[in-house]
């Protein structure tokens, strides 16, 4: 499959890892609440790019929740409350961008491309090999989440916070138990399945996919430069 017949713009795997990088940055200096908003919003114009973009609406309303409870918190309460509800949403502002653009990247990211990519780079396969097990392992788990959820459905159990309170020794039995054992299954299928294709082959990688740094690539590595770079100055 080639990079036109996808929905969305094809980044090139290195610069979303470096554009993750800025973004963690940026989150370390940032300093004010507008300017992780707009770190948010930078975000979900890249996700949007990338073909998701149900996924970047969805993670700007959610962002714009938490941004209004904060905005409430500091006008309106006072005391422990008030510094106890502040710090949680502090650190929920300085991860949810980087979890935003984390959860852009692995959706978005084939495991061969990433491999190919890497390879071009001399990266080390010590780094190479966990990144690339985690590309395939987080849609694994997630797929195995679906199949729990129909189950527990069959068994009238919810798997949301009104099933907890109402069910909460079932609903625990439902998720945690199975789930638990569903990720330590497919750690153990995808660590062979890589050593049986040759994760650890040190030779050149073929792709299909062309594996280039384009106009777009350069783009949006400059827009979160720039905007790393912004942060000095506010």
């Amino acid at each position: 499959m080639s990079a036109a017949d996808r929905k969305g713009v094809s980044f090139d795997p290195r610069v979303k890892l470096i554009c993750l990088c800025l973004c963690v940055l940026s989150t370390v200096i940032a300093p004010s609440l507008l300017y992780e908003l707009g770190l948010v919003a930078l975000t979900a114009v890249f996700g949007a790019l990338c073909g998701r973009i149900r996924y970047a609406l969805i993670a700007v309303l959610g962002y714009a929740a938490f941004y209004a409870l904060t905005v409430a918190a500091l006008g309106n309460l006072t005391g422990p409350l008030r510094t106890t509800l502040i710090a949680f949403l502090g650190l929920v502002h300085k991860v949810y961008p980087c979890g935003m653009l984390s959860g852009i990247i692995i959706s978005t990211t084939k495991v061969n491309e990433f491999l190919s990519a890497m390879n071009r780079v001399h990266a080390p396969q010590k780094l190479v090999i966990p990144l690339a097990v985690m590309l395939r392992y987080i849609p694994s788990v997630r797929e195995d989440w679906n199949y729990i959820k129909d189950a527990m459905k069959m068994r009238d159990v919810s798997p949301s916070l009104k099933g907890f309170v109402t069910h909460p020794g079932m609903t625990v039995d439902c998720i945690y138990v199975p789930l638990m054992m569903a990720a330590s299954k497919t750690a153990d299928e995808l660590s062979i399945a890589s050593m049986t294709r040759g994760i650890e082959n040190p030779k050149n990688r073929t792709c299909l996919v062309r594996i280039k740094i384009r106009r777009a690539d350069i783009l949006f590595l400059c827009c979160f430069a720039l905007y790393f770079g912004l942060g000095f100055f506010i």
